[in-house]
């Protein structure tokens, strides 16, 4: 059962597998922080990805970057996103969007969560330096050879390289 308090405001929940959190989602979240009373970084399972961490290791990754924002919670959930919005308090959902291909796909995704959950999304644009930062190009990268320090850290910080390098091999 997640550890969400809705306390008072707005409580923006962000979704997402987060395998692993990039500087993009690090963006978003920090961003998001200055706009909502609240924000839950909620840590989910994609079923359409396999994944590199276990929930448990990219809670352990994620929550060094969020510790100095009180507003920022961070939790792993499991079932349905809206379900996990609900047992946090959740006003609304957010979504970070990078390309036209990301609003197409969170757009269907919006209205769904809207018709069932009566849950409005808001979506936040990624910062440019960000837009072709991807978890799963950052793994396909790593996995298939590229994995210099220096293309690596420039998508995702010292301690998600260094995960990486644990659980894949080093460069």
């Amino acid at each position: 059962m997640p550890m969400c308090n809705a306390g008072k405001g707005v409580v923006a929940v962000y979704p997402g597998s987060f395998d692993p959190i990039t500087f993009g989602h690090l963006d978003v979240i920090q961003r998001a922080a200055r706009l909502f009373n609240e924000v839950v970084v909620g840590i989910g399972r994609n079923p359409n990805k396999q994944e590199l961490f276990t929930p448990e290791e990219r809670l352990e990754l994620i929550s060094p970057h969020t510790v100095e924002t009180p507003n920022v919670r961070v939790d792993i959930y499991s079932g349905l996103t809206i379900d996990f919005v609900r047992q946090c308090g959740g006003n609304v959902l957010l979504r970070g969007i990078r390309d036209v291909n990301d609003l197409s796909h969170e757009l269907q995704q919006a209205n769904v969560n809207r018709m069932i959950g009566n849950i409005e999304t808001i979506f936040m644009l990624t910062g440019d330096e960000y837009v072709l930062t991807s978890s799963t190009y950052i793994r396909q990268i790593y996995e298939l050879g590229g994995r210099s320090e220096a293309p690596i850290q420039r998508l995702v910080p010292p301690n998600v390289v260094a995960a990486m390098e644990h659980k894949l091999g080093k460069p």
